[in-house]
């Protein structure tokens, strides 16, 4: 069996994502990031009136309704945009594009765990350079890298903090290769990065709607970059890659930023809150500009309180790798579910 496979995919290993719990069970569920709040009413009337013929017939093979949302909303040409199924497609096609064996794919960790398995797949070289203390930005260090590919995510998963704007202008400006600014968690972040695809040719910024926009389920996020950049991104992205409903919803949830950004609101005021009630439980607590927050038990260790938190039906993410497994990752949800969270945590740590 092993034969049919090629050598790294034989020994790599394969990207495991947060726990998803059986519909219809009472879970609060904390480990995956997930906007707490619905969908737009916009995008779930127009749910309920499917278009029977926008199911016989294909789809457009661009996703040109969300690009001229999206551009409407972002104030880019609809022609900067390239939409994928999840921003981790777009991901994957800058690496199936740009990386191949002999060719160095670069980013700093800890991070988005899913870099490290796209480019395995593609059998390229991966350079990890590790974040200074008090998650300092390894500027330097990148730029001495050089890779074909650069992946920044900003803000970052697991830490929640954003890079400085110069400093990625510093790097896009000094990088021979493509730089990846994945802006997945930016609706609940301070600044972003767009700018730069203007600035720079070799900046793609990366973002989904599975965040602020309460569309995990969906499957929709978008690149945005130089024309030029996105030409070869195209060449590889499979014929008809987005679905007409998925395209549909996403410019109806696109377009509805008075809803996305009172849910994002909302989301960031329990983040100020349950911050402060971790602190007042023990527990350090990093800054965060994301919809979650990285936290490091100071009583039990992090992955006792998972399996003890899992025991009363409430997930959050544990992460077994050196550096992290002292701490919990947590998503900010309502504050009714943050509340029985910060009990849960105060009876088990009392």
């Amino acid at each position: 069996m092993n034969n049919y496979f090629r050598n790294h995919i034989r020994t790599m290993a394969s990207y495991v994502p947060s726990e998803q719990p059986q519909p219809g069970l009472e879970i609060i569920k904390l480990n995956s990031n997930e906007n707490p709040y619905p969908p737009s009413p916009v995008v779930l009337d127009l749910l309920k009136n499917i278009n029977g013929e926008w199911l016989r017939r294909y789809p457009e093979p661009l996703g040109g309704e969300f690009r001229r949302a999206a551009s409407k909303v972002l104030g880019v040409p609809h022609d900067w945009i390239i939409v994928g199924n999840g921003s981790d497609e777009v991901l994957n096609l800058v690496v199936r594009a740009c990386a191949e064996p002999g060719r160095k794919v670069v980013y700093p960790i800890p991070t988005y765990v899913l870099y490290v398995t796209l480019v395995q797949i593609q059998g390229a070289e991966i350079i990890q350079i590790p974040y200074g203390e008090d998650d300092r930005f390894p500027l330097e260090e990148l730029i001495t890298a050089d890779g074909n590919v650069t992946f920044i995510a900003s803000p970052n998963s697991p830490s929640g903090c954003i890079v400085p704007m110069e400093d990625l202008r510093k790097l896009a400006s000094r990088l021979s290769g493509v730089l990846v600014i994945d802006e997945a968690y930016v609706d609940f972040a301070q600044e972003n990065a767009l700018a730069l695809v203007k600035e720079y040719d070799n900046v793609v910024v990366v973002r989904t709607l599975s965040k602020g926009y309460s569309l995990a389920g969906l499957r929709l996020g978008f690149g945005v970059a130089n024309p030029r950049l996105l030409d070869g991104l195209f060449k590889v992205k499979d014929s008809y890659n987005i679905d007409a409903i998925a395209c549909a919803l996403g410019a109806a949830a696109i377009t509805d930023q008075a809803y996305k950004n009172a849910c994002v609101a909302k989301v960031k005021g329990s983040r100020t809150k349950l911050a402060t009630d971790l602190k007042q439980l023990g527990f350090q607590v990093g800054d965060s500009q994301t919809n979650f927050l990285l936290v490091q038990p100071l009583q039990e260790n992090a992955q006792f309180l998972y399996q003890r938190l899992k025991e009363r039906q409430i997930l959050v993410r544990y992460f077994p790798h050196p550096g992290l497994d002292h701490k919990l990752r947590i998503t900010v949800g309502t504050d009714q579910q943050n509340q029985v969270l910060v009990e849960a945590l105060r009876q088990i740590c009392s």
